[in-house]
């Protein structure tokens, strides 16, 4: 089979319009898109495998159309199939984690997001791959632009579904870069929006402290959809008049990533500065290091506390890389973890005044340090990722060329605390006005 084939990112927005209006039969749509999961998945491997799939969805599609006969009332997300990373709780489903750790020590009641998703009107389609327990011990799932490329991780089967057209919208977390990273190398829009704007219960938690939940869709236009659905008090903004004023972090940060991505970058922000974009270089993170290794020990002894119970009982069940993070959790300082929560809010004010003081819209830069890397034992590296998501403050990441490899690469845009609708205007706005621009 020809890898070309695995590609097929699908609209959300003008999917679910035709659904709602009857124009796309709900049955019909159903039953295409579980072919599709049967023919393509069994080389992307992105979805947990479920005996009658097809036969549940059909049941629940039938009950949606009984609940919903007239169009007018169908709600957002009438029929829409969507995908879970397996680290929600979902009725009806066992909750792994990736791990070999018996379920029943971590069940639940089904998540909320998943809740407030029924409640719009979207099927389940089912569970997505993710690496165990959300950290670096990866599954199965391959990149669909390239299946000996990793799709990234943790929230590897989401990205790949929707890169793959096996689903319309994808549900991950991010702890460090596990939304935005995996976005930008199966090249589709990846949002993590301000922390808690989507709440948390019911998912299996790696750190309290900043775990954020993730959508993954085609476009912009999807992921507005989605995130009105699921961002609590989504206040829409109409798209602005006129090009955001881009801030670049300059200095040791930016120097993390690869020359190759670097220099696609420049290009871009080049583009950009010529289409009307003002460009302002900031020097941000110059303690970058330290805030890398402040942010892990946060989040690695947050993941020991979770997993103490667990880990002193199945020790052996859990995958190297699981158990080292463990380890080192348990030798955390307390003070190290309380210095690194205190860290998010003051990090967060800093950033912030930086945009105010020179009337930056947006910071810019790298989605992930370069295109995916080769193999899949390795899901990449997090470290663009890691101060946005330590600051808790909403990303988003736009597909913007490719490598010379030809795998995605990602522009990663990040908007101050709760700005989250302003972030997706201006993303919108740049990608129907700039969308050539970036793919250049």
């Amino acid at each position: 089979m020809e890898e070309t084939l695995f590609i097929k990112p699908i609209p959300l927005a003008a999917t679910v319009e035709g659904l709602r209006t009857g124009q796309i039969d709900l049955i019909a749509y159903v039953d295409e898109m579980c072919e599709r999961v049967e023919r393509i998945d069994v080389h992307v491997k992105a979805i947990l495998p479920e005996p009658d799939r097809r036969a549940r969805l059909h049941a629940e599609a039938n009950t949606l159309q009984s609940r919903f006969p007239e169009p007018a009332d169908r709600p957002p997300l009438y029929g829409v199939l969507v995908t879970i990373k397996d680290i929600f709780h979902l009725a009806g489903f066992v909750t792994r984690a990736g791990s070999a750790v018996p379920p029943e020590l971590f069940a639940g009641p089904e998540a909320t997001c998943v809740r407030w998703l029924r409640d719009a009107g979207a099927l389940i389609l089912g569970k997505s791959v993710t690496t165990e327990f959300a950290y670096f011990e990866p599954g199965p799932t391959r990149n669909p632009h390239n299946l000996s490329h990793t799709p990234g991780g943790s929230s590897s089967g989401s990205a790949a579904a929707v890169a793959a057209g096996l689903c319309l919208l994808a549900i991950g977390t991010q702890t460090i870069g596990s939304v935005i990273r995996p976005a930008a190398f199966c090249g589709i829009v990846g949002f993590k929006p301000t922390f808690n704007r989507i709440p948390s219960p019911g998912l299996v938690y790696f750190s309290r402290t900043v775990d954020q939940i993730g959508l993954f869709t085609k476009d912009i236009a999807g992921m507005t959809l989605a995130a009105s659905v699921l961002c609590q008090a989504w206040r829409p903004e109409p798209l602005p008049d006129n090009l955001p004023v881009l801030g670049v972090p300059d200095g040791p940060y930016l120097e993390q990533s690869e020359s190759e991505a670097l220099e696609a970058f420049e290009h871009q922000l080049t583009q950009l500065e010529a289409f009307g974009c003002r460009i302002k270089r900031l020097p941000t993170f110059a303690d970058i290091e330290q805030l890398n290794h402040l942010h892990k020990h946060m989040v690695f002894s947050e993941f020991a506390q979770e997993h103490s119970e667990m880990y002193t009982r199945h020790a052996d069940l859990y995958r190297p890389r699981t158990a080292e993070i463990i380890e080192i959790g348990k030798k955390v300082d307390p003070k190290e973890i309380i210095a690194g929560r205190v860290n998010c809010s003051s990090l967060r004010a800093e950033l912030e005044s930086q945009m105010i003081d020179a009337g930056i819209d947006l910071w810019v830069c790298p989605a992930a340090p370069g295109p995916a890397p080769e193999g899949i034992q390795s899901t990449g590296d997090p470290k663009m990722n890691l101060p946005w998501t330590h600051a808790l403050m909403p990303a988003i990441t736009l597909p913007a060329g490719r490598a010379e490899n030809g795998l995605p690469l990602g522009l990663q845009l990040v908007a101050p605390f709760g700005a989250d609708e302003y972030l997706m205007a201006w993303s919108q706005m740049l990608a129907d006005r700039l969308g050539d621009v970036l793919a250049e």
